[in-house]
């Protein structure tokens, strides 16, 4: 199998899948309708215009369904866009970027995975989306909970679909992710990478999308018990990350994602003896086996509230100890409020 082309992050070109294109037609004096050969025995037709074409009645019977041939149409256009990728899969003919983003993959493959659980399981509302930057950087920052990630995902499907201007969401994530077999390799594929202010920089300069979880696994390993409470926001090094690359801070709210994996206990030695932050224990993990692991059918919101602009701040102001610990208070305290806010305003965790 050939390999994918690589292109730089700071590319001009687009990263949209390639199509194949169509062959350049004829023009000028030597363009003209295509000759066409007459079948042997055929009679000659004289020269001449062509007569008015005569409508032979078609039996009641034998009437195709209005819309059928439109239907047709569109089930061969899906079904010859299928082998077209699929044959651009196999001989290798698709970018991804350095960090390994498979645009084409993630929007006919990854996306399309997670859409039925995020439409019709988790039944996700999504608010204020527009707050998020039409073009150029900008750097989400979002509650972390659940149990296991689906927050972030659900995140990224939000964006994606949602946007007016269709924009992709580039999460960073823990080292855990990136040392999982098969999970590493899609996640790079989907256009995560390692959450370190290196390659958050170098995405936020690049006018990409980032969308951080500073509470990390404190948040999504916290008790059922401590529900909607923020946990600490690490040294605020996203703020420090968005002064230096002049991005606004998108504070972001998600409601729903507490409920899915109610943690009520953590087998810590087992946690440790397989290398794990936590291993947890929920009303139906592990006594149901495999079925504990389905997550509760919860009603989900995500809010991207108004974002905080950082251009107006000098270059040393990245290294202001004060003004990071302001700006970070004031993204916590953003997200906080509207979480409440939004807990007040549902009806329930399941509708």
């Amino acid at each position: 199998m050939a390999d994918a082309k690589v292109i730089p992050f700071d590319d001009d070109r687009s990263r949209a899948r390639r199509r194949p294109g169509r062959p350049e037609e004829p023009s000028g004096p030597e363009k003209g309708p295509a000759a066409v050969r007459a079948l042997p025995g055929a009679r000659e037709v004289p020269a001449g215009p062509d007569p008015e074409p005569v409508a032979e009645p078609v039996p009641e019977g034998e009437r195709a369904p209005e819309g059928a041939g439109a239907g047709r149409a569109d089930w061969e256009r899906r079904l010859a866009g299928g082998l077209a990728f699929l044959r651009r899969r196999v001989t290798g003919e698709y970018e991804v970027d350095e960090f390994g983003y498979d645009a084409e993959l993630t929007d006919q493959v990854l996306m399309s995975l997670l859409r039925p659980l995020y439409e019709k399981y988790f039944r996700v509302e999504v608010k204020g989306v527009e707050n998020i930057p039409e073009k150029g950087g900008a750097l989400i920052v979002a509650n972390h909970s659940g149990t296991l990630p689906l927050d972030g995902l659900m995140m990224q499907v939000a964006v994606h679909d949602h946007h007016p201007a269709g924009r992709h969401l580039r999460l960073l994530a823990a080292d855990l992710v990136f040392v999982l077999p098969v999970v590493n390799e899609l996640a790079r594929k989907a256009g995560h990478t390692l959450a370190c202010a290196e390659d958050a920089e170098r995405l936020l300069r690049a006018g990409e999308v980032v969308g951080v979880m500073p509470e990390g696994f404190k948040g999504i390993g916290k008790p059922f018990s401590e529900r909607y409470k923020l946990q600490r926001f690490g040294r605020g090094g996203f703020v420090s990350t968005a002064l230096r690359a002049g991005v606004p801070i998108v504070p972001c709210s998600i409601v729903g994602a507490e409920e899915i994996y109610p943690m009520i206990g953590n087998a810590k030695t087992l946690a440790r003896l397989l290398g794990l932050p936590y291993v947890p224990v929920t009303p139906t993990f592990p006594w149901l086996g495999p079925l504990g692991m389905l997550p509760l059918p919860t009603k989900w919101t995500i809010q991207f509230g108004e974002p905080i602009p950082t251009d107006s701040y000098p270059p040393e102001a990245a290294e202001d100890p004060m003004l990071m610990f302001n700006l970070t208070d004031q993204v916590r305290e953003q997200i906080q409020h509207t979480l409440y806010k939004l807990l007040v305003q549902r009806r329930s965790v399941f509708f």
